[in-house]
């Protein structure tokens, strides 16, 4: 026995029992007035305590039996029609003294609501209880109650005695359901046998039982066995469990015996037949168990098997949930506020769904397609004005997520720009189509009272319709605003999928990542027909479902490793009517087949290469460059925000490590090249990491003085070990024949020096390449060789023009790190002067590198990486730049502490470019070289 407790009573209903471990529905009519008024006490109790209504118990008890005391003992008494007045649940006679003495703690499971102020209260029994006193009748019984919890002693569950009696009951319990389902296989329905999955499923149950619930299973059989409810009022007070198992087995006894002498049962197998019966005995049982009604049962008469009460409910209770579905679903039909095509396929496949029964395969299909039509947000949309601070709020919101990638944060500025006009002329226009409106309004009115007093005028008629017509044509001046595709191709690691974030947070509305990478099914996009099993819509679709508005922002990831047209259809084909800008306004989906507008929704795409984006697609989007970061903006980006999101993420704070920019700098020089900054934070990581470890040691160690905070360029190679990468550097002293060259993606990005060497010896005017060379510098070296044998009596090489400079000699052309590859037309122009230098014998200037393509003419052509190349030059130490005169806008775009620390020289001619390195030289020759061309 545990302590006592005061709860609330639930008086059960006539001959209803409650046994701990079932479930029953308590019909409560409006002449009952106890139980709602238990109830608003309960959840009054539940709000205040913030717990669930399931967590208060309430106590189930029912009525005494004029054949048996409150305490259980038998009593000697035939009195029918006391009885029955015993038993009559209503709330006017009930009181405290016809309660039985032992009921069942119970957890509130729920509760239907019917016709009236009719419900059902669903209630779960728990443990018994000892009925010590009623203390309350009004407005809802309450009593002190001692609740009682099975426990049988270990001793007792190793005794052969109870070891039998359990295995006498669970042999009963189951040979009862075997019987009940015959009785489902031989009589017609209204029975009260057992339906084959039913069956098997309480065998089941029945044959898990363990010793130890020897008592929960004598109660769960109570509820399928035929008992008097005599009989179930003694069992319920039978708080000994071997005791009650005892009382249950003589019941499940008697039962099983008076089934098995109606029936003769010869074989029970597994054939389609279970069992072979007598006909007489069919018509022995037909005739003595037929009631009025005309059904037959196998059970005898007061057998009163009902598995609502052991499963929480039956048809009714389904039917009703049911009902109250179709109104939900109706309800968000209605709410989702579809558009005119889409509420008439809703409204048609609501009325299949209407005339279909639950079981029916297809029920469930429809009413998934009508849940997810509802869950599509035709008309909701994220509210986002812009007002006169809404640009400088977006750009301070990139400015701090991102450094650098100018030319992303325009264009977007540009785009909320433009909305922000359409929003103002809109405006404007509703403004007039309201002042429109009322001047129809104020027509329409006159032409009523012109109507009551004399005939209608022409005149004012004609002006009602001007004015009809006036209001379509201002409405039809509205924009409509259409979201760009945007489509930002970069390396990996440089914030292409960070700044989609960033957009949208800038203007205020909802992101969703979908990721194209590996998608091979064009289904994924556009969704499954209905007619396959396990349908649904494509992931467009079902990315709008989970934002749940219908302008957000996109970010179709991995775009480029979008799969190709195979079997299963071609993907990349199927986004072209998702991102091109005059169809998307009615993109089909296959599983919707309903046209949704996706003008509205900006998507932005990401791609490390354009090579493998068909070019259909890449036409439908923008594209935005980008090209790396360079050292400089790394530094700033480590300092803003890496260095303090990995001090944070490690467990640090700001004053417990301190990074300062030559050691940034060096780790992003020497430990990291790449593109973006993923290793650049990882490596940074690291670094908190070992502080981290360092700080804690010292601490523990009692030497907190002996931590230093500060990090030294020192530090870095007993924490992140020898140094990666190299840098080349600028050489301080030249010989004639090498020539500084310039890179822009020599190392993950980041731009460099290339030492250009060119050696002559005696030979038959072959040339040896060396140094990993690609094709294309392969042919810049021999198109510099060409030139320069063309003209070396204009260089003074040769005292004849007629001479051959190559006769005799070979040359060998080295690049260094052979490693590396090295491919591209930008070090046509550094060739051109090695040679010269070489067979001239004049050193070209350590400090000066250049690039450009180089042509047969004589012509510099511009190159690409401008922006890298200069600052890798700045970084090695390079004092002067020559580019060819077509780069001078590209270098516009070098941070100002570049340019202010590098002479740029531009020159289209590779004669310009001879005078610019050896300006005291005099040519011997030169009044022969052909003039400069001008481009304009």
């Amino acid at each position: 026995m545990g302590p006592s407790a005061v709860m609330g009573v639930v008086p059960l209903t006539k001959g209803t029992v409650l046994f701990p471990g079932s479930v029953l529905r308590i019909p409560v009519p409006s002449s009952r007035d106890d139980i709602p008024a238990l109830l608003s006490n309960v959840y009054t109790r539940a709000s205040k305590g913030s717990r669930r209504v399931d967590q208060i118990p309430v106590a189930c008890v029912p009525l005494s039996s004029p054949l048996r005391s409150r305490r259980g003992q038998l009593v000697i008494e035939n009195d029918p029609d006391k009885y029955n007045d015993l038993l009559e649940a209503d709330s006017l006679q009930i009181r405290k003294d016809k309660l039985y003495g032992f009921g069942v703690t119970a957890k509130i499971t729920g509760i239907q609501g019917q016709n009236g102020g009719e419900f059902n209260l669903l209630v779960q029994g728990l443990d018994r209880v000892v009925v010590d006193k009623i203390t309350q009748e009004h407005p809802f019984y309450e009593g002190k109650v001692t609740p009682h919890v099975d426990a049988v002693s270990s001793q007792e569950l190793q005794s052969t005695v109870y070891q039998d009696l359990f295995a006498r009951l669970k042999q009963l319990s189951r040979e009862l359901v075997q019987y009940l389902r015959v009785s489902a296989f031989l009589l017609a329905r209204g029975t009260s046998g057992l339906n084959p999955l039913l069956s098997r499923r309480l065998d089941i149950f029945i044959s898990k039982k363990a010793p130890n619930e020897g008592g929960s299973l004598a109660d769960f059989m109570m509820n399928i066995v035929e008992a008097t409810y005599e009989q179930k009022l003694q069992i319920l007070s039978a708080f000994e469990t071997r005791d009650r198992m005892q009382r249950v087995v003589d019941l499940l006894v008697r039962q099983v015996d008076d089934i098995k002498g109606n029936i003769k049962v010869t074989t029970v197998t597994s054939t389609t037949l279970p069992i072979h019966i007598d006909q007489n005995d069919i018509e022995n049982i037909n005739s003595k168990r037929t009631p009025q009604n005309g059904q037959v049962s196998l059970l005898p008469p007061g057998a009163k098997f009902n598995l609502n009460n052991l499963l929480g409910g039956g048809g009714g209770q389904r039917e009703q949930q049911e009902s109250e579905d179709m109104q939900e679903l109706a309800k968000k039909i209605e709410e989702a506020k579809l558009p005119p095509e889409a509420a008439k396929v809703a409204e048609r496949e609501f009325k299949r769904l209407k005339q279909m029964m639950p079981a029916q395969a297809e029920y469930q299909v429809i009413r998934t397609y009508l849940e997810t039509l509802t869950e599509i947000p035709w008309s909701v949309f994220t509210d986002d004005p812009i007002g006169p601070g809404t640009l400088d709020r977006a750009r301070k919101q990139l400015d701090d997520d991102h450094y650098g990638i100018e030319k992303v944060k325009k264009r977007l500025l540009s785009y909320l720009t433009i909305v922000r006009l359409m929003q103002s002329a809109n405006e404007a226009v509703d403004k007039q189509v309201k002042q429109a409106e009322q001047e129809v309004v104020d027509l329409e009115s006159t032409k009523v009272s012109a109507n009551e007093e004399s005939p209608l005028d022409p005149e004012l008629q004609e002006k009602i319709k001007a004015s009809g017509v006036k209001v379509q044509m201002l409405k039809s001046k509205r924009q409509a605003e259409k979201a760009p595709i945007l489509l930002l191709v970069g390396p990996p690691g440089v914030g292409k999928t960070s700044i989609a974030r960033s957009i949208a947070t800038a203007l205020g509305r909802k992101f969703h990542r979908i990721s194209l990478g590996g998608v091979r099914d064009e289904a994924e996009i556009r969704g499954h027909r209905r007619t396959y099993v396990a349908a649904m819509p494509g992931l467009i679709v079902q990315g709008l479902r989970k934002v749940g508005v219908g302008n957000p922002v996109f970010l179709l990831d991995e775009i480029d490793k979008l799969g190709m047209s195979n079997h299963n259809g071609d993907p990349s084909a199927a986004m072209l009517e998702v991102l091109d800008p005059e169809q998307n306004h009615a993109f089909n989906d296959h599983y919707i087949q309903v046209p949704i507008d996706l003008s509205k929704v900006l998507f932005i795409a990401t791609a490390n290469s354009l090579d493998t984006i068909p070019g259909p697609l890449l036409d439908r989007m923008e594209t935005l460059e980008f090209s790396g970061y360079t050292t400089l903006e790394k530094r700033h980006i480590a300092l803003r925000h890496l260095v303090p999101k990995q001090i944070r993420v490690n467990g640090l704070t700001e004053d417990q490590v301190t990074f300062s920019e030559e050691v940034v700098s060096k780790i992003i020089e020497s430990y990291t090249r790449e593109s973006g900054v993923r290793n650049l934070e990882r490596e940074i990581g690291s670094v908190c990491r070992a502080k981290a470890v360092e700080f804690v040691e010292a601490n523990d160690k009692g030497q907190a003085e002996t931590y230093r905070a500060s990090l030294t360029v020192e530090d870095l190679e007993s924490i992140l070990g020898i140094e990666r990468f190299e840098d080349e550097i600028a050489e301080q002293a030249s010989q004639p024949g090498i020539v500084t060259g310039l890179v822009a993606y020599s190392s993950g990005g980041n731009g460099g020096i290339l030492f250009i060497e060119v050696l002559d010896m005696p030979g038959d005017g072959s040339v040896e390449l060396t140094g990993n060379l690609g094709e294309v510098l392969k042919e810049s070296v021999k198109v510099a060789r060409s030139w320069v044998r063309n003209h070396a009596y204009e260089l003074g090489l040769t005292q004849d023009p007629t001479e051959n400079i190559m006769k005799n000699r070979s040359l060998h052309v080295h690049c260094p790190s052979g490693a590396v590859p090295k491919d591209g037309p930008s070090s046509g122009m550094a060739q051109a002067i090695a040679l010269i230098s070489l067979l001239s014998g004049r050193a070209v200037p350590p400090t000066m590198a250049m690039t450009g393509e180089f042509q047969l003419s004589g012509h510099v052509k511009r190159v690409g990486g401008i922006k890298e190349k200069l600052i890798g030059a700045y970084r090695a130490g390079v004092k002067t730049v020559m580019l060819p005169a077509q780069n001078e806008k590209d270098a516009r775009e070098v941070p100002s502490e570049v340019r202010e620390g590098l002479k740029v020289i531009y020159v289209s001619h590779i004669w310009e470019a001879i005078r610019q390195v050896w300006p005291d030289v005099q040519w011997p020759h030169e009044a022969f070289a052909p003039p400069i061309q001008s481009r304009l």
